[in-house]
């Protein structure tokens, strides 16, 4: 096992210094066409594509090469972790989710899926069938009674959320089998992290957006505790979230002092303030890159490291989409970092 943990990591770091991170971002600085953006991530496999073909061809070729290198870290252990192996598994979410609401828009085509190769077991080639495509998976009985309802027009937060939920149970549960401590102790504040910040993100986007009350919120939180013998007070991760409902939108006092309140968009003197989802998730997102890059260094040849790897291969994999859908609108990928609060 330590021989494919070293191997993995020593690979790993080089995947990482080769990825557009730290340093390597500023070569994405003003960047202005798709083209361009094509010609530096595939130097060597850029495609002559009109506007939006190119935006498509281009966003699946980010993806399918995240997708492809952590695959190729994972495959590094004869037998990768059970959290690893969740996490990959989050494509196959992604993807399902995705699928879902075609149905339920009545789209023929099947959206672009992932090839997360062994670990994969929906059968999307079974769509738009969503019974087929569930069958004999862990999604059967968990969707058992949301299938037959699927159809065109049908709102899928309720099945969104039950999926989200078990995928991010199935993470928490994995904690467990870590064996070494500082390991499955930093693992655990990664994601404990995760789920409350997703839990807060969630929260104002329904009550800015959809001016959603109390009731109606609380029950879509993934109101999760990690372990008893991993976390001491085993404190609810949505619990952030619950006591952000009793703050008003619109008065920034209000929010002094909750734990997540950096994140908050600051106050202007000449307008009135107002609390903003857009920012807090982007200023949120980068600050969990951040702590997924420095925990990747803190603790080499660890699954924890590698946990760091694939977050941070993800975080590559959002912000190289974000700014080639920027540019297919005519932004230069300066401002998109602006908007992404990345600079």
């Amino acid at each position: 096992m330590r021989s494919d943990s070293g191997y993995a990591y020593a690979k790993a770091s080089w995947l990482i210094g080769k990825s557009f991170l730290e340093k390597r971002q500023a070569s994405l600085a003003g960047i202005h066409t798709l083209n361009e953006l094509d010609r530096l991530i595939f130097p060597d496999n850029y495609r002559e594509l009109p506007g939006r073909e190119l935006l498509a061809d281009l966003e699946k070729r980010i993806i399918e090469r995240a997708v492809r290198q952590i695959l190729s870290i994972v495959n590094s252990y004869a037998q990768p972790h059970k959290l690893l192996i969740r996490l990959i598994k989050g494509f196959e979410y992604s993807d399902l989710k995705e699928c879902l609401s075609s149905i339920a828009c009545g789209k023929v085509n099947r959206p672009v899926i992932s090839d997360i190769g062994r670990f994969g077991s929906v059968r999307f080639d079974e769509y738009p069938d969503a019974a087929a495509m569930l069958r004999r998976t862990e999604y059967e009985n968990l969707l058992s009674a949301d299938i037959k309802s699927i159809k065109k027009g049908l709102n899928l937060t309720a099945i969104e959320t039950k999926l989200d939920y078990h995928y991010y149970k199935s993470l928490v549960e994995s904690l467990s089998q870590l064996k070494i401590e500082d390991d499955r102790e930093t693992a655990a504040r990664l994601l404990a992290d995760e789920i409350s910040l997703r839990n807060c993100v969630w929260a104002l986007r329904l009550r800015a957006y959809y001016n959603k009350n109390k009731k109606q919120i609380t029950g879509s939180f993934l109101d999760l505790k990690l372990l008893e013998n991993i976390h001491q007070k085993k404190s609810s991760l949505a619990a952030e979230a619950k006591v952000s409902l009793n703050f008003s939108l619109d008065v920034r006092k209000d929010w002094h002092g909750w734990r997540w309140e950096r994140f908050l968009n600051s106050e202007e003197s000449s307008l009135p303030w107002k609390a903003d989802p857009r920012h807090f998730q982007n200023a949120a997102s980068l600050y969990m890159y951040h702590l997924h890059y420095r925990n990747f260094h803190s603790l080499p040849m660890s699954v924890s490291a590698i946990y760091c790897f694939i977050k941070l291969k993800q975080y590559e994999e959002d912000m190289l989409t974000s700014v080639a859908e920027g540019l297919a609108l005519g932004m230069d990928s300066s401002y998109v970092f602006k908007l992404l609060e990345a600079v």
